[in-house]
């Protein structure tokens, strides 16, 4: 079942003389329980691809739907609004908020979709607990190495139970032993609650990992290959 179906996409940034066509026609659809990997070089739309997969970018042309919704044609609070119930981001950069606590930092997105204390609690020691910090979710960002404070970020965007995850480089800033202790954390969290992964990348650890490449050059498809 295809959870994500994007239709004819087209990113073109017009700042310069020259129209920068950042992405140019693309056609593709995930099915629910995906571990895929967009590769491709620097500039190639990639990151552009994935912001507007997300929400936080709005296409020049074409159409993202998402379970049947049409990302494009909801105004800018529907938006956020369904971001919040939909979509969790994981970032190169862990945006981690730094006088909360880990347990703090997870509960923040399910304090923007209003959920109880008891249930916020609940679920952010169970998605700590899941990503190996259970012992750590009363530290504070800067007590967190740098593989622990991604691990948080992963943690708090599997907390409001969103239907897939975008990860932009998450494993850009991570030395090697933490990158593998990530990517195994989210193939598991994959295989067991069958969430959805679409990682941009460059790092050929997660891309071996995959189950799905996706190749973007010059903003289009160049291969897409089940692996």
């Amino acid at each position: 079942m295809n959870i994500i179906e994007i239709k004819n996409l087209h990113k073109t940034y017009t700042e310069s003389e020259i129209p920068v066509h950042a992405v140019n026609g693309i056609d593709l659809s995930f099915e629910q329980g995906e571990f895929t990997a967009i590769v491709g070089p620097s500039g190639s739309g990639k990151t552009t691809f994935l912001n507007m997969l997300g929400g936080l970018d709005k296409p020049t042309s074409g159409e993202v739907y998402i379970d049947g919704v049409n990302v494009g044609g909801l105004s800018s609070k529907q938006v956020i609004d369904f971001m919040l119930k939909n979509i969790g981001f994981v970032f190169q950069a862990y945006n981690l908020i730094p006088v909360l606590t880990a347990k703090e930092n997870v509960e923040f997105i399910m304090q923007l979709q209003k959920r109880n204390k008891k249930e916020r609690e609940e679920r952010a020691i169970e998605m700590l607990k899941a990503v190996g910090l259970g012992e750590r979710i009363n530290s504070r960002p800067s007590k967190l190495s740098g593989g622990q404070q991604q691990r948080v970020a992963v943690a708090r965007a599997l907390a409001s139970k969103p239907k897939f995850i975008l990860a932009d480089e998450p494993t850009a800033n991570l030395d090697s032993a933490s990158t593998t202790n990530l990517l195994d954390i989210m193939q598991e969290l994959n295989q067991k609650e069958n969430i959805t992964f679409i990682f941009s990348t460059h790092d050929q650890r997660v891309v071996d990992k995959a189950r799905r490449i996706i190749t973007i050059d010059d903003g289009k498809i160049k291969s897409d290959v089940k692996v």
